[in-house]
């Protein structure tokens, strides 16, 4: 028997489009609307490289040193960055998550996150995906299944893609942030600046050419619903966009610089997040979560054109 390195795959259909979800980390592999690929993704036999997909939890992006401080007590965890000396993404990435509910258009999966070095409390995590006529849309839920208060962050990390074969130098981006963190040569912040006037004012749209970005943004535009968007387009003017709700305050976007070729630059990194980087660390925007509580954010990718 052949175990795929992303274990189970399941395929949700509608409309004539396709969204493939896996059981490791419970993320989202590829998505496919009007024959073209909407996500830069990734073949069933390989691993899900540069967090391709990923579901990012107990917190987004990355921690300082590892290190941080909850009620009292330090905690330490591994270091999944060592190269700069890290914590990056949370802890659930590489793990097998549990079918709870599934459809020809929907997954629903779950996972119990034991006590562990760094993080020593119980998490129940369930992602949902669902899939119609508007496109895709994904809901994260995290539950306290422990006795005392536990610190909580999550995000997710999809690529878009414009279009086959396209750069994302080939595109066309708009993005909701009127301030951008400036980070650190560990790409931890040091401190925030508004984005009128530079090159990182993304709101009105620009051609992204040359532009370098790897940070997150904050203070986002949204629609009468709540929802903020950030939209990818290529020459033809089609493309994708991915919407957040209120649970996601920051946005991370990354245009795949340092990954390595033929990855780099083919799409662009949208990152919803509940906090900011190294939040553990300072706190800020870091969800309190009392025994039993839970909290919930909903997030989604559409087709343009």
């Amino acid at each position: 028997m052949t175990v795929l390195p992303t274990g189970e795959q399941f395929a949700l259909r509608s409309a004539g489009a396709e969204a493939v979800v896996v059981e490791v980390g419970g993320g989202l592999r590829t998505y496919r609307a009007d024959r073209r690929d909407l996500l830069d993704g990734y073949g069933e036999r390989e691993m899900a490289a540069g967090a391709r997909g990923h579901v990012l939890a107990p917190w987004p992006n990355r921690l300082r040193d590892g290190r941080y401080r909850w009620d009292g007590e330090e905690h330490e965890t591994p270091l999944s960055e060592p190269e700069t000396h890290n914590a990056i993404h949370g802890l659930v990435r590489y793990l097998p998550w549990r079918v709870t509910g599934r459809t020809s258009d929907t997954v629903a999966l779950e996972l119990l996150l034991h006590p562990q070095p760094g993080y020593p409390w119980t998490l129940l995590l369930q992602v949902a995906y669902a899939l119609g006529p508007a496109g895709l849309q994904v809901t994260t839920t995290a539950t306290n299944a422990g006795e005392v208060a536990v610190p909580y962050g999550e995000g997710h990390h999809p690529y878009l893609a414009a279009g086959a074969g396209l750069l994302v130098d080939d595109c066309t981006l708009v993005a909701p942030g009127a301030t951008r963190l400036l980070t650190d040569e560990r790409a931890l912040p040091t401190g925030a600046e508004p984005v009128a006037g530079t090159g990182y004012d993304l709101r009105a749209g620009r051609p992204v050419g040359d532009l370098v970005v790897d940070h997150c943004f904050t203070d986002l535009d949204r629609d009468d619903a709540g929802r903020a968007w950030v939209r990818l387009t290529g020459p033809d003017g089609r493309g994708a966009a991915v919407w957040m709700d209120g649970a996601y305050g920051h946005l991370q976007l990354f245009t795949g610089d340092v990954l390595p070729e033929p990855r780099r630059r083919r799409g662009l990194a949208v990152e919803p997040m509940t906090c900011p980087p190294n939040a553990f660390a300072t706190g800020e925007r870091v969800l309190r979560l009392e025994p039993g509580e839970s909290t919930t954010g909903s997030w989604g990718i559409a087709p343009i054109g």
